[in-house]
C-alpha cells in the first residue's frame, strides 16, 4: 500500500494545489471583495502564465539546465504581428496565425540547432536569439499604425461564455493536451528519459537530439501563441509586454513540482502553480507593493523552491549511493 509520503512523492502538484487554496483563504478573509467571482478573473490572468509554462515545462523536462529566455521576445513579437497582419478583419485570421506560428517554428528551431547542434548552453543561445527577435519587434512597432482587434481573436482571448471566461477553457485543454503528451504518448516517455539521464537514453536507442529540439520548437510556438492571445487580451501590444513571463514562467514550472534538473514533470502542476503565482502577485498589489519590489519577492520565491528541490536532490542521490 502507497504511504503518504510517496503518493505526496509522484503527485508534486498537490502542494501548488494547495498553495492556492491557503492563499485564496487568506486574501478572502483578508478582503471582502475577493471572491470566488474574483478566483475566476485571477484565473483567467493565469491561463496566458499556463500556455507559455507548459512550453518552459517541456524544456525544463529535457534536464542539462536547459530554460527557454526567448520566450518573452517571441510573445511580444508575435502580439504585434497578429496585430499588424490582421488589421482587425477576421478575414486575415488564417494568415495571421500562420505568420505566428511560423515565428515560433523558426524560433524553436534556431534554438534547438544552437542548443543541440552547436551544444551552446541553452541560457545563453535562447538569451541571444532573443535579443534578436527584440529588434524585429522594435521594427514590428513602427508598423503598428493602430491596434484594431480581430472580433473572433477577441472572444477567445477575453470573451466569455456564460460568464465564465474563454481563457480558461483555452488554457485547460492545454494542460490535458500537454499532459496526455507526457503520460500516454511515447515523445512523452522519451523525454522524461532523455531528461533523467541523456546518455543512458542515447544507449537505450532514442534520438535525443530530436527530443529535445521538439521541446524548443513546441515552447516557442506556444509562446507566440499565447502572444497573440494576449494582445487581444489587452487591445494592443507594447514593448516588453512578454517580459513579466520570462521569470513567471520558470516560477510556474517549478512551484508546480517539475524538476528543474529535469525528467520528471507535470502539466497538473504547473496549472497550479501559474494560479499560485499569480495569486501571489495579487496579493502584493493589495498590499500596495511597488512592482520592483513584487519582482524581488517572485525571485525570492523561485530561489527558494530552487534550493529546496536542490536539497532533495542531493539527499535521494545520498541515499540512493549509501550501502544498504
Amino acid at each position: 500500500m502507497m504511504t503518504l509520503t510517496e503518493w505526496l512523492e509522484r503527485n508534486r502538484w498537490f502542494w501548488s494545489f494547495l498553495g492556492v487554496l491557503v492563499l485564496w483563504g487568506i486574501l478572502s478573509i483578508a478582503t471582502s471583495r475577493f471572491s470566488l467571482h474574483s478566483l475566476s478573473g485571477v484565473a483567467a490572468s493565469a491561463s496566458f502564465l499556463v500556455i507559455v509554462a507548459l512550453g518552459q515545462m517541456l524544456v525544463v523536462t529535457t534536464g542539462r539546465g536547459n530554460i527557454d529566455l526567448s520566450i518573452a521576445s517571441v510573445l511580444t513579437l508575435s502580439a504585434y504581428a497578429s496585430i499588424v497582419v490582421t488589421q482587425g478583419l477576421d478575414a486575415r485570421l488564417p494568415l495571421a496565425i500562420a505568420v505566428v506560428v511560423l515565428i515560433g517554428l523558426v524560433t524553436g528551431t534556431v534554438n534547438a540547432l544552437l542548443v543541440v547542434a552547436f551544444r551552446i548552453p541553452a541560457i545563453i543561445a535562447t538569451l541571444a536569439t532573443g535579443y534578436i527577435l527584440a529588434t524585429g519587434t522594435l521594427i514590428a512597432n513602427r508598423w503598428a499604425a493602430g491596434f484594431a482587434v480581430s472580433p473572433v481573436l477577441k472572444t477567445l482571448g477575453a470573451g466569455r461564455i456564460g460568464g465564465f471566461p474563454v481563457m480558461i477553457l483555452v488554457a485547460l485543454l492545454a494542460v490535458v493536451a500537454v499532459g496526455f503528451l507526457l503520460r500516454r504518448t511515447v515523445y512523452g516517455r522519451a523525454i522524461s528519459a532523455v531528461g533523467q539521464n541523456e546518455r543512458a537514453a542515447a544507449l537505450a536507442g532514442i534520438r535525443t537530439g530530436r527530443v529535445v529540439a521538439a521541446a524548443f520548437i513546441a515552447s516557442a510556438i506556444l509562446a507566440a501563441l499565447t502572444g497573440m492571445l494576449l494582445g487581444a487580451y489587452v487591445g494592443g501590444a507594447f514593448l516588453e509586454m512578454g517580459a513579466p513571463y520570462l521569470l513567471q514562467s520558470l516560477g510556474a514550472v517549478v512551484l508546480g513540482g517539475s524538476l528543474i534538473f529535469g525528467g520528471s514533470s507535470t502539466a497538473l502542476g504547473t496549472l497550479f502553480g501559474s494560479l499560485l503565482l499569480v495569486l501571489i502577485v495579487t496579493t502584493m498589489q493589495i498590499v500596495g507593493l511597488p512592482p520592483g519590489t513584487q519582482d524581488i519577492v517572485q525571485g525570492f520565491v523561485v530561489i527558494a523552491v530552487l534550493a529546496l528541490a536542490g536539497g532533495q536532490a542531493v539527499r535521494r542521490r545520498r541515499s540512493r549511493a549509501s550501502p544498504a
